[in-house]
């Protein structure tokens, strides 16, 4: 008689499990190898490109900024990071004929030694500043000294080292770090993060770069983001002032992007980025080591939202020979330079986005100072040589990147 178990038993379903299991689990082996093969490929591609794109960068007291230690990397950093408006291998329609690269895009990034606080200050393209003696990149023959020099030429004398120097000695503050990216650059790493939401209070309409925005929520990827960061004249009374608000705009979604996807701690996607960005780079030899590009990321990533503050000098409008260029408000700046030589945080109370952004409807409502007139340039609401964890006075135009700006 047979036994119906018996026989149930001689279908044997296990062994074909144990088939697929094996199979499911060699599939899973391939990848992860092929995974971590792909990862380290990009890894030393990476090493070897930073190597490549190193250039030397010196203090205002002629040392140069070499790799560093544990130390400098547990203490305040600071890094210059300059857009570059190079048109190589853009052709000549859309972005302009190629020419003598400027510094389009001027910012100093500083992370305090406690990573509480990180602060991004922007210099405007026009402002007008003195420049110590630069090196020629190419001989390292010295470029004398000058006076009355537009910030963003300066890199036609010696290069973005020469940028470096003229922000050291206006701010005093030592700046070891520096990022250069081009026109190609800011298309690649707007694709490789998958595009950054913004948002539109009025419509954008500007024959300059060719950016077309209804008033809205867009996702800017590709072109359109770096049409949207280069926008003067269309948005705000189209100066260089209001179009630092709208880059405002962008920064601070895309690092509010970046922190909730954990971008910035994850190895794989910052090969990504890097990849992305860096055959249209320039670096500091100080910022050729992808460790320590990743270990600055990951403290960066530290700082709050609310706590990472994006400012612009404060500047008047010039007039006679310079009409159409900017001065430091001395006294002013000061306040804002102090505070970052001493590593103390410079914190925004409420937003003041500027000309060229407003608050976003969901935000509280903030009010708005003016820019101000050359009459108002030795008026101050503090002692500028009295530096504290007070926030910054109201004249001080910017926001953080807790908070939400939509273009103007």
């Amino acid at each position: 008689m047979q036994e119906p178990v018996y026989e149930f038993a001689k279908l044997e379903p296990k062994p074909k499990r144990r088939g697929w299991l094996k199979k499911t689990l060699i599939a899973m082996t391939s990848v992860v190898i092929l995974v971590i093969a792909l990862g380290a490929g990009g890894w030393f591609y990476i090493t070897g490109s930073l190597k490549a794109v190193g250039i030397d960068v010196f203090s205002t007291d002629g040392s140069t900024y070499d790799l560093p230690t544990a130390a400098d990397i547990n203490g305040p950093i600071n890094v210059l990071l300059i857009g570059s408006d190079s048109r190589t291998g853009l052709g000549t329609t859309k972005y302009g004929p190629e020419g003598n690269a400027l510094a389009d895009v001027i910012i100093l990034m500083h992370v305090s030694a406690d990573r509480k606080n990180a602060v991004a200050l922007s210099f405007p393209r026009d402002l007008m500043v003195s420049v110590p003696e630069c090196p020629d990149p190419e001989t390292g023959e010295m470029y004398s000294a000058k006076d009355m020099v537009q910030i963003n030429a300066t890199m036609n004398t010696g290069g973005p080292a020469c940028t470096l120097i003229a922000v050291q000695a206006l701010t005093g503050v030592e700046i070891p770090y520096l990022a250069m990216i081009n026109f190609n650059g800011v298309i690649a790493m707007s694709e490789a993060v998958g595009g950054v939401d913004v948002c539109v209070s009025e419509d954008i309409s500007d024959s300059y770069t060719g950016l077309e925005l209804t008033a809205g929520e867009h996702t800017l990827i590709g072109d359109e983001a770096l049409a949207f960061l280069r926008t003067r004249h269309g948005v705000g009374d189209g100066s260089d002032l209001s179009r630092i608000s709208n880059q405002q705009v962008f920064l601070t979604s895309l690092v509010r992007k970046l922190k909730s996807e954990g971008a910035l701690t994850n190895p794989f996607t910052m090969l990504r980025l890097g990849t992305a960005a860096l055959e249209n780079m320039t670096l500091s030899r100080s910022l050729t080591n992808i460790g320590v590009i990743f270990g600055m990321a990951r403290e960066v990533n530290d700082v709050d939202l609310d706590k990472i503050t994006f400012i612009k000098l404060p500047v008047y409008d010039l007039d006679g020979a310079y009409a159409g260029r900017v001065a430091v408000i001395e006294d002013r700046a000061q306040l804002i330079f102090d505070k970052l030589a001493s590593d103390q945080p410079l914190l925004i109370e409420t937003a003041n986005p500027g000309t060229g952004a407003v608050l976003a409807e969901s935000e509280a409502p903030a009010e708005q100072s003016s820019e101000p007139t050359a009459e108002e340039t030795t008026a101050t609401d503090s002692d500028p040589t009295s530096v504290s964890d007070e926030p910054l006075p109201d004249w001080v135009q910017g926001t953080n990147a807790s908070t939400t700006t939509c273009s103007k």
